[in-house]
């Protein structure tokens, strides 16, 4: 498991500690790519024989054109949680809401993924600009795990044996979303009323909520400052 350091507010006995971690605020694709590399060769995640490669795409969106149709392309979003800083006020805030958009394919023997992050503004700061979120390991091998699921039944034609297990997650309830604050409710993705989030709602809170219990600081569904 990675190594977590911690930074702690100081607060009054009346309040409620928080603790937010001092790292994984920043966007960072080589823990993307390195995840992605470790579950593909060391977990042979896609044990199929074919090479596949992650690259990062931050324009693309969920409308595939016919042209892309026809090439293969597929589209996988995902809800996680993610922690997000402010460039002008420094503010930090942590969010279970941080879509992000897969476009995958096989063609010709080999497998290509694309992958995009959706940020979000800055509440205090309400300039429009949407600021990019940083993850822990953990929870981008959940979404790796999550997006390879995908590809093995669409383009391996293999049944995910879990996939009933994880639709009957249970959900938390968190602050309410602020939609004009988010990249991904601008495009129509955000996940707050998906039913059936591809993301794994529940499953992505219980791990989080898993390493947070067992570093003993507690459950992580503070409100943001």
């Amino acid at each position: 498991m990675s190594t977590f350091h911690f930074v702690s507010q100081k607060v009054s006995k009346y309040q409620t500690l928080c603790i937010r971690p001092s790292r994984y605020t920043a966007w960072a694709p080589s823990l993307w790519t390195h995840t992605f590399e470790e579950l593909f060769c060391g977990d042979n995640a896609l044990d199929y024989g074919e090479p596949w490669s992650l690259t990062f795409s931050y324009k693309q969106t969920d409308k595939l054109s016919k042209k892309e149709n026809k090439r293969g392309w597929k589209v996988f979003s995902h809800c996680a949680y993610g922690n997000f800083q402010c460039a002008s006020c420094r503010r930090i805030w942590p969010s279970v809401r941080v879509v992000l958009l897969f476009r995958y394919r096989l063609r010709g023997g080999k497998g290509a993924v694309t992958m995009r992050p959706f940020g979000q503004a800055c509440r205090r700061c309400q300039d429009d600009n949407f600021h990019l979120p940083g993850f822990y390991k953990e929870e981008a091998k959940e979404a790796l795990l999550r997006l390879f699921s995908e590809i093995r039944k669409n383009c391996y034609g293999e049944e995910d044996e879990n996939e009933e297990g994880d639709s009957g997650a249970t959900r938390r309830r968190s602050k309410p979303h602020e939609k004009t604050l988010c990249e991904a409710c601008c495009f129509g993705l955000c996940c707050q009323d998906d039913q059936n989030e591809g993301g794994g709602w529940g499953q992505t809170q219980d791990t989080l909520e898993r390493l947070y219990l067992s570093a003993g600081l507690g459950t992580p569904w503070c409100s943001p400052g």
